[in-house]
């Protein structure tokens, strides 16, 4: 049975609200404000207009022991963030499979490009901070993103040790570089031609490839970055699959392992995975080899 956007936004809410409390990724003033007023709108896939960035947990019930965990960080091109499409089934996808889930919802940068890096290291320190009231293991911390919010996993996953680090935005002494990632359809170069011009424009308020470069993720992998899995679709209209073709080649020169499915059709969104369901099997298997689920951890 089909729905309207606002009943199905009505029950995803009360499905959330059902599960954790959002808590404030700030608990004062964010250090960097990204000049966004007013209240946040809500979409069919999400809200826009996002000036207070939040977590929400999804925690492992009875757990023997600390599990892994996900940072869920939502697309939306950087100008909206979709948690009800990209944010709440993957935290359900997740717990079922014994890791904790932490949706975040950051600040759109509105062309401050350190406010969404800023919430996204914050939220990593915050999990690692409260590991064991969480009953999570902080050596096994990853993220999940997708399009832009892949675009911000991959930002987090590659960018420098203090990168990002206003005064008050420590939380511990703690790394905020996650243990792995999982990329679906992300955004990775800001190159025209291959980036989306939209988030590359929303992310630094320039629509200028060579403002842009800097923010390529593929061109900032080190020895240092995590090991990810990715999926994408060929016929992607929206963000060109060469994206991801980028950052497993990266990784690869590096030495760092990576893993991708390509999916002959499937188009740019949750379609993508929607309609290849081969990828959930992929990537239990993935996680599995890193110990990360708790059902093969506790055989």
């Amino acid at each position: 049975m089909r729905t309207g956007w606002k009943t199905a936004w009505l029950l995803g809410c009360l499905l959330v609200a059902g599960r954790a409390e959002e808590i404030p990724l700030w608990p004062t003033k964010a250090p960097l404000e990204n000049g966004l007023t007013g209240p946040e709108e809500p979409n069919p896939a999400g809200f826009r207009n996002v000036s207070v960035a939040t977590l929400r947990p999804f925690l492992v019930p009875k757990a023997e022991g600390p599990v892994a965990a996900v940072v869920v960080i939502p697309g939306g091109g950087y100008g909206s963030v979709c948690t009800l499409t990209e944010g709440t089934p993957i935290a359900e996808w997740l717990l079922k499979r014994g890791i904790a889930a932490f949706v975040l919802k950051y600040r759109l940068p509105n062309g401050h490009w350190e406010v969404p890096l800023m919430d996204a290291r914050r939220a990593i320190r915050l999990v690692r901070a409260r590991a064991g009231e969480w009953n999570v293991d902080p050596a096994k911390i990853g993220v999940w993103g997708f399009s832009a919010g892949g675009h911000l996993a991959s930002f987090v996953s590659t960018a420098g040790e203090n990168e990002g680090d206003l005064e008050g935005t420590l939380i511990d002494p703690g790394s905020a570089r996650p243990d792995f990632s999982i990329l679906f359809y992300p955004v990775i170069s800001m190159e025209d031609g291959i980036g989306h011009r939209g988030s590359r424009r929303n992310l630094t308020g320039s629509d200028s490839a060579a403002e842009g470069a800097r923010f390529s993720t593929d061109l900032r992998v080190s020895a240092g970055t995590p090991p990810a899995w990715l999926l994408h679709a060929m016929d992607d209209g929206g963000v060109s699959v060469e994206n991801s073709v980028r950052y497993v080649l990266a990784l690869r020169r590096h030495g760092i392992a990576a893993e991708a499915m390509f999916y002959e059709k499937g188009g740019h969104g949750p379609k993508a995975f929607q309609t290849n369901p081969s990828w959930e099997r992929a990537l239990e298997d993935w996680l599995s080899r890193r110990d990360l689920l708790i059902r093969e951890r506790n055989k």
